[in-house]
């Protein structure tokens, strides 16, 4: 706990430190190299964090983990007349980890393209008004709310994908999406090369396929944004590596109005999900069927002072697993997003979207241009008291242990050192448990679990 105060309090020592800078005249960039008139359009990224957890709510794992991680990004386009070609790659490395620590492939992913495709837009359709992009070749990709697909920021690596993307969109705010793709599996995938930050090169493979659409469109009555969509997600064993053989279909929709001063903003999604899988990834674990679900609504109201305070509250449930129902009913999240909804993630992200009942209420204020700060409160409950809480895999069987997982504090506080380039970040997330993650069979027993980070991103 120590070590976390000593490193907060440095990246905010560091934010008034370093503030006399601002001023200075725009730094080089990478595109500065080249001529803004250039065809060749190149930027990147680097991001230093440092996190520690004391608490750790995982079972099995002693009571502290830390880790240094870095994370680097190019991205190179080539923009002519009629295509583009793009190439983006991502060094993402882990150093200072504990013995028993959790990194994963959420944080280590060694010199690799996320992306490298070749795309090409079409205006003036026969028949059809505004434009179709297309791309194929290995790409990112930020659906709708990005609660199940989505290029993942706080997370020190990304998902990717390698298939074809089709993206139609109007002057009036209409817009379609329809995608194919296999997704990409990082490697090294675990033991000592994922711990040793070791070179190895990711792959995908017709054992995993996911593909989908969704199309949006405006509500003018409602100042709104409605949206629906269909996911289908196929994965089987392959050579050497197990899995959960999932066959899920996700349908869902979304209505949102997004902030603005001196006025109610609001967003109620919800999705379903059926099909099979297995509850775990072993050999013998027998598929059975699913049929499982996550709802998400938001209020909140931005005040018109400058410094525009934001008031919001949130609730968010999604099931867990009940053995009496004879089916899976935990939800997947595929490959969705969860930090700006449920706190950090690293070696954090306690809370995630499965087996939870949660409420949220937070307030947000940016008293000027580079300032912003943020301070939530979360209550969370377990949708089914026999299935693992959320993300923590602390589980009674029995259910004996109650439903009330705890209380979350979140705090985050952000200035920008040099606008749009250079941001500062520190904050953190105290979970005080509830009676669930102190009495389960396989509880940690390390107490109330205490998270922070500090962190530079800078663009150039």
């Amino acid at each position: 706990m120590k070590r976390m105060n000593v490193w907060v309090l440095a990246g905010l020592a560091g934010v008034f430190a370093l503030s006399a800078q601002a001023d200075a005249p725009p730094p080089w960039s990478l595109q500065s190299a080249l001529g803004e008139a250039s065809a060749l359009r190149l930027s990147g990224t680097f991001r230093g964090r440092y996190e520690s957890l004391d608490g750790q709510f995982r079972p099995n794992r002693g009571n502290h983990d830390q880790a240094w991680s870095l994370r680097t990004t190019v991205l190179a386009e080539y923009r002519a007349p009629w295509f583009r070609l793009s190439a983006e790659a991502n060094d993402s490395r882990v150093y200072g980890d504990d013995a028993d620590s959790t990194v994963s492939t959420n944080e280590v992913n060694v010199l690799e393209l996320v992306q490298a495709h070749i795309g090409t837009t079409l205006g003036a359709l026969p028949l059809v008004d505004g434009s179709l992009a297309v791309k194929a070749g290995r790409w990112t990709l930020d659906l709708g709310s990005r609660r199940l697909v989505a290029r993942n920021d706080f997370r020190n690596t990304t998902n990717a994908f390698t298939g074809l993307h089709l993206d139609w969109k109007d002057a009036g705010q209409r817009r379609a999406q329809l995608f194919w793709s296999l997704p990409i599996r990082r490697l090294p995938d675990g033991g000592d090369a994922l711990r040793d930050n070791d070179l190895q090169t990711d792959e995908e493979d017709l054992n995993l396929v996911f593909w989908g659409g969704q199309i949006e469109s405006p509500v003018p009555v409602l100042a709104a944004q409605l949206s629906v969509y269909g996911l289908a997600l196929d994965e089987d064993d392959a050579a050497g590596r197990t899995s959960r053989n999932r066959s899920l279909t996700t349908t869902g929709g979304r209505l949102f109005r997004a902030p603005t001063r001196g006025h109610w903003d609001y967003e109620v999604e919800g999705a379903y999900q059926f099909g099979t899988a297995a509850n775990t990834a072993a050999a013998t674990s027998p598929v059975v069927d699913v049929s499982a679900f996550f709802a998400h609504a938001l209020a909140g109201y931005t005040f018109a002072q400058a410094w525009q305070p934001r008031l919001g509250i949130a609730y968010d449930h999604a099931s867990g697993d009940d053995p009496a129902s004879g089916s899976n009913n935990r939800f997947d999240t595929l490959f969705g997003a969860r930090r700006w909804e449920y706190g950090p993630t690293g070696i954090y992200g306690l809370i995630g979207r499965s087996n939870l009942s949660s409420v949220d209420t937070r307030i947000e204020v940016r008293p000027t241009a580079r300032w912003e700060a943020l301070l939530g409160y979360r209550a969370n409950w377990l949708d089914a008291a026999t299935d693992s809480f959320s993300s923590t895999g602390v589980r009674d069987a029995t259910g004996a242990s109650g439903s009330f997982a705890g209380h979350q504090i979140e705090s985050r506080l952000r200035y920008w050192l040099v606008p749009a380039r250079v941001r500062l970040e520190a904050g953190g997330a105290l979970f005080i448990n509830g009676r669930f993650l102190d009495d389960a069979p396989n509880a940690s027993g390390h107490g109330n679990p205490l998270y922070g980070y500090t962190l530079i991103n800078t663009t150039f």
